[in-house]
Order: C-alpha cells, then structure tokens, then sequence
C-alpha cells in the first residue's frame, strides 16, 4: 500500500503516460470534431478573481468553489481574494467582456482545460477535472443549440459511443410548468435544484427536498404528478409502430411537447421556452441527431445562470452524465453591462474515459507503446552509427527509442518487449559492412536485412 505522503491529494490524480496517450487520443478527436463547426481554441488562467466566480453558479456551486487565501501578511486573516477555476464559461463570459472590440460578431470558441471543485470524489467524479467546452456568443437563434448538440453527437459517436441521449429541457418552459403548478415566484430556484435531482432520489426524495426548501405541498404534488403522468408516453401507439428510430423519437418528442402545452396553456412564458424546444427538434432533424435528442421536461441543471434551452448527455448504465450545457443570454452582461446572447456546452472528459476503459473502446495501439521502434547499441564500436540510425528515423516521422547502455543484445530485445515496442532495429558488423539495417519484428519474431536507405520506408509500410 503506498504511502500517503507519496500519494496525491484526494479527489486529485497522477497521469501514466498510458493514462495520457488515452486521454491525448480523446481530447485529438474532440478538436478535430470542434474545429470541423467553426470553433476555435481559447484558453484562461486556472485563477479567477473570487468575485469573478462568485454569485455565477447558485448556492451550491459556491460552496465547491476552491478558494485560495490571501497571501504574506494578509494570510492569518483567512480571507481570501483569488479561487481556482470552477468551470470554463465564467471565465469566457470574462473574456468577452474585456476583448470584446476583438472578437468576430458571432464568437465560437472550444476550451479544453481543468477546472476545480471542492466536491465529494466519487466514481467519475474527481476535484480537478478537464472540461470540454464548445461555446456560441452573439446569436439567439435556435440553430445554435442543435449545432452544438451535433457536434457533441459527432464527438461521441467517432469514439465508439451509440447508446448516448442528448436530453433537452428549456428554463423558460420549466418556469411555466412551475407556475402552472402553483410554486411561487421566490421558491422557483431551490424548487429547481430539488427537480434537478429527481433521477438521483425519485420522487419521494423530491418531495422530502421541497418540504426542506418550504415549497408548497400541494403545488409540489401537482409539479411531480405531471412528470410521472408523462412516463406512459413512450409506449404510445404511434411510437410502438415508428418504422425507425429517428421516427420513433420525433414521435416521442412532439406526445411529451403536447402535454408540456397543455400544462402551461395560458403562461405566456412556458408558451414560449415549449416553442423554442419544438425548433430546436426541428433542426437537430435536419443536422440528422433526431434519433439521440429527447426532450426531458425534469431536466432542471443547478446552475443558476441558465436563461434557455438546457442539455445533458447520458448513456446507459452510468450515474450522472457525459457532459451538459444550456443558453445563458445574461451572463456576459454581469461583466459587460449589456446582455450578449450564449449558449454552450461542455464535454466531461473524465467521465467519458473512465466508461471508454470499463467498455474496452480505446483501439489497441492507443497507450499501448511509447514508440513504433527501438535502435539497439551492438556494441561500445557501434554506438555513433546507433545514435545517427534513430535521428534519421525520428526524422522519417517515426517515433523512436534509442536504447541507451551497451548491455547483452538479449537484456536489450527484453527490454523492447516489455514496453510493447513492436520493432527493433540493429546494426551488427555484418550490417554495416553491407550498408545494410536489421530489423525484427517483436510481434513473431521474423528478423530480416534491408538497405539502410530504406529501413523507415520499410518499418511504415509495416505499423
């Protein structure tokens, strides 16, 4: 058992360099996927400002806020003036704000960094975490929130993923369900933060929550009684008899819209969060997802800057969710003084590998070895012509290890085979009296001699 002095701080982790080449593997794909929408890269400190970050993610998130004292003669004061990170879209809200003379009229913008949360560590859930971030500032327009659930839609099936839902509510309906069921206007938010919760605790959890958070019993009744009443929808008729399952889901989705209709019917607000859903459906139709978007009027997400659309990714069997995110059209004004329509999503990274490793879904090359080839040192007379064979390698694009003493040539082949290291490459006297290379292949053994001029052309066309 390892030493907890060597051991790193809980809820915080060390990084192998398999751990890494997984995580490099996942973190390539979700920017290739980003940068093919238009996204383009930023990056922020890992310190905030503590005002910055305060009063932006509601009671709870400000109590996971790590926050870091005030330094020198200031620190006995317990006071403190700076936090880490606590997610990335604080901080682009900020970033807007001061560059905004400098960015395009409709900023789209992928962040991939770590973020920090005084939380309980959990399975999947850590206190220093990347997030994956795709954000769109400057359009209120609906086609914004179904490019971004196709994009992360994209993300997820290139690593193998085809049982994820992209669940979708809207703040605006939700406020109509809620005042159609009687919860009044100040008991919204922690009525929110229970709902939120209802897949966690069920109902009887919900219903213990509201009376906690003095929400009216009986409106709390007719707010949980329309959820529950929507879960015979999904075996309508016309959904059992759907010919495919992008039918079967639109199908799902216009019953749930109907009944969301008919709850709010005559709230002017819930009115509208409905009909931004239904175009939100439409398009994601169009960009071909209709299949993995599902409306979900539970949907509530804690936090409390959220003005629109809401969205959080699951897949089967898995606690919690893959990612999440949502429209926030008046956060940027916090730090501007003007509202700037957003909206945004964020890719959990961590979750997703640890499902990705559970699932057996990485390919086998990626974290397996550390290079394609290794040069071994014949003998003390050898070792320049060893060290100039792996630059003209390294050169050709290969990833190369030069094995570094003049040990026993079995200690060296040894060694290359407890790495995973697929070839060697060697030059023996024989070798090089005929200009030629020797390469073996550690995978069966085959060994063969080929023209030094052509050993990277050769070990290419065999990786």
């Amino acid at each position: 058992m390892a030493s907890t002095k060597t051991q790193p701080a809980r809820g915080m982790r060390d990084f192998l360099p398999a751990d890494v080449r997984r995580r490099e593997y996942v973190i390539g794909i979700i920017k290739e996927v980003y940068e093919r929408y238009g996204f383009e890269p930023l990056e922020t400190p890992a310190v905030e400002n503590i005002e910055t970050l305060l009063g932006k993610y509601g009671e709870e998130g400000n109590q996971l806020i790590f926050k870091i004292l005030k330094r020198g003669i200031h620190e006995t004061t317990g006071e403190a003036d700076l936090a880490l990170r606590y997610d990335l879209t604080v901080p682009l809200a900020r970033v807007v704000a001061e560059h905004r003379d400098k960015l395009p009229k409709f900023f789209k913008r992928y962040q991939i960094q770590p973020v920090w949360r005084a939380d309980r560590p959990a399975r999947g859930r850590f206190r220093e975490f990347y997030q994956c971030d795709v954000d769109v500032l400057g359009s209120r327009s609906m086609i914004v929130e179904a490019e971004i659930c196709a994009a992360a839609s994209d993300v997820l099936k290139k690593l193998g993923f085809h049982d994820f839902s992209i669940r979708i509510n809207h703040r605006k309906a939700l406020t109509g369900i809620l005042e159609a069921a009687g919860v009044v206007a100040e008991s919204h938010d922690p009525a929110l933060v229970a709902l939120d919760k209802l897949d966690k605790i069920g109902r009887e959890g919900v219903e213990k929550e509201f009376g906690e958070r003095g929400i009216d019993a009986s409106a709390g009744q007719r707010l949980l009684d329309f959820f529950v009443d929507l879960a015979p929808l999904g075996h309508a008729a016309e959904i059992a008899t759907a010919e495919n399952p992008d039918q079967k889901q639109l199908s799902l989705n216009k019953a749930v819209l109907g009944r969301m209709v008919e709850f709010v019917a005559g709230n002017e607000t819930g009115a509208q969060g409905v009909d931004e859903l239904r175009s939100i459906i439409d398009f994601a139709t169009a960009m071909g997802i209709a299949n993995h978007v599902s409306i979900d009027p539970s949907l509530a997400r804690g936090l409390s800057y959220y003005t629109g659309a809401i969205m959080e990714i699951n897949v089967k069997d898995l606690a919690g969710s893959l990612g999440g995110g949502g429209r926030y059209d008046n956060l940027v004004g916090m730090f501007l003084g003007e509202d700037v329509p957003a909206c945004g999503f964020s890719l959990g990274l961590e979750r997703i590998l640890v499902v990705m490793s559970e699932r057996e879904m990485f390919p086998t090359q990626v974290g397996s070895s550390p290079a394609d080839v290794m040069v071994v040192i014949w003998n003390e007379e050898s070792v320049v012509e060893s060290i100039r064979l792996a630059q003209e390698l390294r050169a050709a694009s290969l990833r190369v290890d030069l094995y570094p003493d003049v040990d026993k040539l079995g200690k060296q082949l040894k060694y290359s085979a407890s790495r995973g290291i697929p070839f060697v490459v060697m030059i023996g006297e024989d070798e090089r009296a005929r200009s030629e290379v020797a390469i073996k292949d550690m995978r069966t053994g085959d060994q063969q001699s080929v023209k030094r001029e052509t050993v990277a052309a050769r070990l290419r066309e065999s990786l």
